[in-house]
């Protein structure tokens, strides 16, 4: 049965003018005349049996239907490039492995160990593709995603990969002359917040019988690397898996402000849908990600 796809000269020259808001802008990308993009987009538009603009005085606008079906070609378009360039990098040969990551555990724990898979395995390529929340596979080229919270999203699988011992952490100078302080003395600074994890410090005073009305107080960062870099600035106390911060604490940058490991209920895993569990390099990538995580 013929597949009903509009040809990817119309998407294309549809994708542009979304972009630009302009057929005129579209058509100096596309190198064509303004009359080739208004018919390309006359018959995508009758080929959808929808209108995708709207003409206004002022130029053209996107219909509701427009502006979803925009994103949509968007980022299957940059699918089928990707796929080109690394078809043609790779002369054919290899595989890919789309990898979701949070950005500071990729910088911190993945990437060190990351050097000693591809290299054992030279025709695979590991492209990671931030992500710090939850969202569809169906809406990503995505193959999986190493996340810290609940493996159980709708239609995938979740390999438990480790849990995350937390330490709070600060700049030397800022709590000069101690070496370190009790929990209660570490109330006196300024507690730099997680934007993704707001209680996390109330959770890790509980954990010593302790609370306080100032635990949701502070700056609000959403990475642990924004975490970090504030804690070695000196501008207050962060929460932070000791994991992720092995190397400021060796290098003196950091120190634990208080003697007390959270254990959180946070883990972390690797999940992907239920789909792609068999597939060979994803199988591969998994057995050796778990013995990194057990040896962690």
């Amino acid at each position: 049965m013929r597949r009903k796809i509009p040809s990817t000269q119309a998407l294309a020259v549809f994708e542009s003018a979304a972009r630009h808001q302009s057929f005129t802008k579209a058509a100096e990308e596309m190198a064509v005349t303004q009359s080739a993009v208004c018919r390309q987009i006359a018959g995508l538009e009758d080929f959808l049996g929808l209108k995708l603009f709207r003409r206004t005085k002022r130029g053209v606008l996107l219909t509701d239907a427009g502006i979803g079906y925009s994103q949509q070609v968007s980022v299957r378009l940059d699918e089928i490039e990707r796929d080109a360039l690394q078809l043609m990098a790779r002369e054919g040969h290899g595989d890919t492995l789309e990898l979701g990551v949070m950005p500071t555990f990729a910088t911190k724990w993945l990437l060190p160990r990351l050097k000693v898979f591809l290299q054992a395995h030279p025709d695979v390529t590991v492209n990671l593709r931030p992500r710090t929340r939850p969202f569809l596979f169906d809406e990503t080229s995505l193959d999986a995603t190493i996340y810290a919270g609940q493996a159980s999203w709708p239609g995938t699988e979740g390999i438990f990969l480790m849990r995350e011992s937390m330490v709070a952490v600060a700049s030397p100078a800022l709590i000069a002359p101690h070496r370190s302080l009790t929990a209660n003395a570490l109330l006196a600074y300024p507690l730099l917040q997680q934007s993704t994890r707001p209680y996390v410090w109330r959770q890790w005073l509980a954990s010593q019988g302790i609370q306080a009305e100032n635990d949701l107080v502070g700056p609000q960062m959403e990475l642990f690397s924004m975490l970090t870099e504030a804690a070695i600035l000196g501008m207050g106390v962060a929460l932070i898996p000791r994991f992720l911060i092995e190397d400021e604490l060796r290098r003196g940058l950091l120190v634990v402000a208080v003697e007390h490991e959270y254990l959180s209920a946070q883990s972390y895993y690797l999940i992907y849908p239920e789909g792609r569990a068999e597939r060979p390099l994803l199988r591969t990538f998994q057995h050796w990600l778990v013995q990194q995580a057990t040896a962690t």
